[in-house]
């Protein structure tokens, strides 16, 4: 800081009470902001220099960020938010924005988040590219925006533009740019800059329509993210500096007229959090106490706080993912604590002479708190994008501390600038290298799977054997498994998918081995159990697969497939009344599922109901004509009233829908042998034996016709 500022701070005296025209009571009359501040006279931020900084600032975001004009969706909320959400894949409808207002999808209430990504699918569809360049956009616009601001407020273009500079290509904001489902960082982030200019307009000539306009920007700024809740904490850090609004040391009734003067705004941020713990905790995303301790939780906050910090220092190892720790070591906590409390107390004793130190470091603690994980939302430790905001204040420190630390260094004028330059140059080198890592899925979890070290190990070979598993690269898949567990033998869900890929593949035992191990370890995996009764199913355990699929209705009661998996355990077992109550509820569930009404129908005829069973046999047929399975189970009712024309019909097209269908060609057999059309009906079982050499029951029949010419009675029950 230069002499002359220090001479004209050390003439100050404490604010004075004036009128206002805000909701609040009396204003203090705004001073000269301590370190290069002025609010006496507007800069020019139009002028040359400032143009020339915002070009460079524009121009340098867009060469980090250029690769993504290339980049996909990637599998990480991206297909939830946008390529797969049918509300947004269909533009901006007026059933759209009923539902952005009205919906808590994604256990979140954002609107104008919803809406920006409706808007870009009308002007560009479901390419993903122009997504990413749209958000790119937005976050050049608030570099630009922060750049203007903080010249405005504090006169100090350089150090405005070393802050905008940083924030502009740190490596740490690359999530919230590049992955487009965080589309509500940048935008969130739009309305937060803009609320801080509006109010720093009010703050030099307060009045009505300046005080709504901040009032209306902040709340545009909660209808993209609620993580703006702590705003108005912001505007009172920006009362003692730069805006002046408050002197140092202040008397309280100063301070009560500025928190007056705020009481909307923390109204409407009030509003905002009930409305977002409300949907979070309905949409289950908000951790229960029982799950996480409350210790762990604050333990997590403490070393978080640390570890930010560090990773804006050295911004190395970054990675989407920083799974919860089952426990941290209390040295960690311990030196976290003392960290930061010794940070609080220099930079309170150091208000007087340099505010900026405390007001950047408690814009940062204070714009973490609703992220920081006291109410933990998932269960990450930390992201990246939770550092979008919060970051300015550790900037705003740099660009003004240095400089006042390096007040008497003989070379300061030349040394800084060059300096700060290679330093945002440094950044943007990394930053750029981060951005590839967003290209697609394969290379952003390949990317985790490289640097990760123990459970974020594990949880990245997950998710990229998932993504491989769906893309049908099933060995690399298999191999990323593998190695999750290898790194964590506890990982259900590794043991969950590899079962996938192994029943996929017709090795049943394998498969069933690996859905219990994940049933084992996580008794309440629903999607676990239903597969592990699928696979027993299909080795003809219809006892086993009842109980798996008892448990997983009894998890999942809302899921209509799972009903029908357990009527047709049923069935197999000829529970035929128990199998009826599970597909009624399934049928209830969903009544156009085409699939359960024809089971329902097969079990209702079992019990003798006929009319409720043709019901439901030409309903399956009405939802779904070409569903095999209900012209079978028709056919087989049919034949049990007598009506064998028909059933026949019925059982021919079955057998067309399905040529390898070994049931519908067994009885097509039988209902022909009856019909007294010998050809076509030894035909058909020589077909069921080509499907499945090991029927014996057809073997059989065809070896009697061919000794006696005998015709078997027709069989008109099956299993499913």
């Amino acid at each position: 800081m230069s002499e002359g500022n220090r001479k004209q701070r050390g003439k100050r005296g404490h604010a004075k009470a004036g009128s206002s025209g805000s909701p609040g009571a009396a204003q203090a009359h705004p001073r000269r902001p301590a370190s290069g501040a002025s609010l006496s006279g507007k800069p020019k931020l139009f002028s040359l220099p400032s143009l020339c900084i915002m070009l460079a600032l524009a121009a340098l975001t867009a060469a980090v960020y250029a690769p993504l004009r290339h980049s996909e969706f990637v599998a990480f909320d991206d297909p939830a938010y946008v390529s797969e959400n049918p509300h947004i894949a269909g533009g901006v409808t007026w059933q759209g924005v009923s539902w952005a207002f009205s919906s808590g999808y994604a256990a979140n209430w954002h609107p104008l988040t919803w809406l920006s990504h409706m808007i870009d699918v009308e002007f560009f569809g479901l390419s993903a590219g122009p997504h990413h360049l749209v958000s790119l956009f937005l976050h050049i616009a608030n570099t630009l925006l922060l750049f203007g601001l903080l010249c405005r407020m504090t006169g100090a273009m350089g150090r405005s533009a070393f802050v905008a500079g940083l924030f502009s290509v740190h490596p740490l904001h690359v999530e919230s740019v590049a992955w487009v489902a965080e589309r509500k960082d940048v935008l969130s982030a739009l309305f937060w800059i803009l609320t801080l200019w509006a109010y720093a307009a009010y703050a030099r000539r307060p009045g009505r329509p300046r005080y709504l306009l901040v009032l209306v920007l902040l709340g545009l700024g909660l209808m993209s993210k609620p993580m703006l809740v702590t705003v108005p904490f912001v505007l009172l850090l920006l009362d003692v500096w730069p805006l002046g609004r408050v002197s140092h040391p202040a008397k309280w009734a100063v301070w009560r007229r500025m928190i007056l003067e705020k009481i909307p705004l923390f109204a409407l941020a009030a509003v905002s959090c009930v409305v977002t713990l409300m949907v979070q905790q309905r949409g289950g995303a908000v951790a229960e106490f029982q799950a996480i301790p409350l210790k762990l939780r604050l333990e997590n906050a403490l070393v978080s706080y640390i570890a930010y910090l560090g990773k804006m220092i050295w911004p190395d190892r970054l990675a989407v993912l920083y799974p919860l720790p089952h426990s941290i070591p209390l040295p960690a906590v311990a030196a976290a604590v003392l960290l930061m409390a010794g940070i609080s107390y220099l930079v309170v004793r150091a208000a007087g002479r340099r505010p900026y130190l405390a007001v950047g470091w408690f814009l940062y603690l204070g714009t973490l708190v609703p992220v920081i994980g006291l109410v933990q939302v998932g269960l990450q430790s930390m992201a990246d994008r939770y550092t979008y905001i919060p970051l300015i204040g550790l900037f705003v420190m740099a660009a003004w501390g240095i400089p006042d630390l390096l007040v008497r260094f003989p070379y300061r004028r030349h040394l800084l600038p060059v300096s700060a330059s290679l330093l945002i140059l440094g950044f943007a080198i990394t930053a750029r290298a981060q951005v590839r890592h967003w290209k697609d899925s394969v290379a952003l979890w390949g990317n985790v799977t490289q640097i990760a070290l123990g459970m974020e190990k594990a949880q990245a070979h997950l998710a990229l054997g998932n993504i491989l598993r769906e893309q049908g690269r099933m060995d690399e898949a298999t191999a990323n498994y593998a190695e999750a567990i290898r790194q964590n033998p506890d990982l259900a869900e590794a043991h969950y998918g590899l079962g996938l890929i192994l029943a996929g593949r017709g090795k049943l035992d394998e498969a069933i081995a690996s859905y219990s191990d994940a049933v084992r370890l996580k008794p309440d995996y629903a999607a676990a159990r239903v597969n592990l009764g699928r696979a027993l199913a299909s080795q003809g355990k219809a006892g086993p697969a009842s109980v798996q699929f008892a448990e997983a209705v009894r998890l999942e009661p809302g899921s209509a497939d799972v009903q029908r998996d357990l009527g047709r355990s049923l069935l197999n077992q000829g529970k035929a009344a128990e199998a009826s109550a599970a597909l009624t509820e399934a049928v209830r569930l969903k009544p156009d599922f085409a699939e359960a009404h024809s089971d329902l129908g097969f079990a209702l005829a079992i019990q003798g109901k006929r009319p409720e069973a043709m019901d439901h046999l030409t309903q399956a047929l009405r939802l779904k004509p070409d569903l095999a399975e209900a012209h079978l189970n028709l056919g087989t009712a049919l034949a049990r009233e007598g009506k064998s024309g028909e059933a026949l019909a019925h059982f021919a097209e079955a057998a067309r829908l399905r040529p390898g269908y070994e049931l519908a060609r067994q009885n097509l057999g039988i209902a022909l042998l009856g019909a007294g059309r010998l050809e076509e009906a030894i035909r058909e079982f020589k077909e069921v034996l080509r499907i499945n050499p090991g029927n014996s029951e057809i073997r059989r029949t065809l070896e009697e016709l061919s000794r006696q010419g005998k015709q078997p009675e027709p069989d008109p029950t099956h299993p499913l």
